[in-house]
């Protein structure tokens, strides 16, 4: 069965044309002859709104590198907390029934979920993968509820314990668990109930898209190159998570002493916020450049002397590899985090930049400085060193060669 072609289901919330990785792998998968559909919802990642070239042409967007797509109506999330619930529930129940029924009559060999948050995005996958006969694969890439609570989404225990009793359910109806960090193992074993045979839990880690992999376009960035000042660049989710006080405080200590400029591209919950404090502090050393493209991001860290990543401490983000972290090893950039846990681990292992801990600003000022008074040489060194170790731990070839393999062996078991 080697050479057959797999008829791949993937239920993914989010999907193109939102910029994720799960992109990748839909694509890749056609690319080796697959026959791939797509279960998702309707595109409004992050903005909080259905995109506006979606609600134009929604005929446009039925089909992605081959593969099928299958959208179901949803609540977008917007930008308030009660509304990012019933984002969450409308999905899954809609995929759970209208879904099912778009997938009438069509066959599986395998079912994979793209489990960030919400992992209630399962839920259709394990009816489905029973209806189908056919295994389920549930790539964690967040753990629920304990993220519930670090985003400041419920706090109420009776409820987290409700969601964890539904995540519990999840992993003990799930052929595999594909786990993104090694941080995630004991966490992921406390729900599962009943024994978990060794080869149900596998570490998968995440992987760059391929655009930070290849050379980049510097006619393409987004800022212009100036050596006198040294350009730190933050992209992705502006989110509570992110700790975005702790970076404008950094921002702020450093403003007037040394030349350096925070470049921030991306969209989320925290978007006016930030507008608002770089005005009232006076931040004219900070700039927002809003949402652009992932094809442009590229050009934009070509131009960067250090990339930045942040995340809020506590249990659950230090169990967490932040998917920018792997973006930016690939880029052979130097990194600048503000982060505890496994992906300061990852940024200290492979040598490609400086680390301190979550929400210290004064840490975060003071390796800025460090990393500005680094000789040119010394910071293409650690990029590089980045860049090799992302080719050793997250080859997507290697991984999603892996993935393929796995399908294989589980079809494989359940004809057996």
């Amino acid at each position: 069965m080697s050479d057959e072609k797999l008829r791949v289901l993937v239920v993914t919330q989010y999907f193109w044309p939102e910029n994720m990785r799960i992109n990748d792998l839909v694509r890749d998968f056609s690319a080796k002859g697959h026959d791939v559909t797509v279960l998702t919802g309707l595109p409004n990642y992050p903005e909080g709104e259905v995109f506006e070239a979606y609600r134009s042409n929604p005929g446009e967007f039925q089909s992605y590198a081959g593969a099928k797509v299958i959208r179901v109506p949803l609540i977008p999330r917007g930008k308030r907390a009660i509304r990012l619930v019933l984002n969450y529930l409308s999905f899954f129940l809609m995929a759970s029934t209208l879904g099912v029924f778009k997938l009438r009559g069509k066959k599986f060999d395998a079912i994979f979920v793209y489990a960030v948050s919400p992992i209630m995005a399962a839920i259709p996958a394990v009816v489905i993968g029973r209806l189908k006969r056919a295994p389920v694969f549930v790539w964690v890439l967040d753990l629920w509820p304990e993220t519930l609570k670090a985003v400041n989404v419920i706090h109420a225990p009776k409820l987290l314990g409700l969601v964890g009793n539904l995540v519990s359910w999840i992993y003990n109806r799930t052929d595999y668990l594909l786990l993104q960090s090694h941080g995630f193992f004991e966490n992921v074993r406390k729900y599962c109930t009943k024994e978990i045979a060794a080869e149900r839990l596998v570490y998968f880690p995440s992987w760059a898209e391929d655009d930070f992999s290849a050379p980049a376009s510097l006619g393409a960035a987004l800022i212009e190159h100036d050596p006198s000042v040294f350009t730190v660049v933050f992209a992705g989710n502006l989110g509570e998570a992110q700790d975005f006080p702790a970076v404008l405080d950094a921002a702020q200590a450093l403003q007037g002493q040394v030349a350096v400029r925070w470049v921030i591209v991306g969209d989320g919950r925290m978007s006016e916020w930030l507008e608002e404090q770089v005005r009232s502090r006076g931040l004219d050393n900070v700039y927002l450049l809003g949402r652009h493209p992932l094809e442009s991001m590229p050009g934009l860290f070509a131009q960067a002397d250090a990339l930045l990543v942040s995340l809020r401490t506590n249990e659950v983000f230090e169990k967490t590899i932040p998917g920018k972290v792997q973006a930016y090893l690939a880029s052979g950039r130097p990194i600048l985090a503000m982060i505890n846990g496994e992906a300061a681990r990852v940024i200290q292992e492979s040598k490609a930049g400086f680390a301190c801990d979550s929400g210290d600003a004064q840490g975060l000022a003071h390796i800025t400085l460090k990393l500005a008074m680094t000789s040119a040489d010394q910071r293409q060194q650690m990029g590089e060193a980045g860049r090799q170790y992302y080719h050793q731990q997250y080859s997507k070839p290697v991984l999603l060669a892996r993935l393929e393999n796995l399908f294989r062996e589980a079809t494989l078991r359940k004809a057996g």
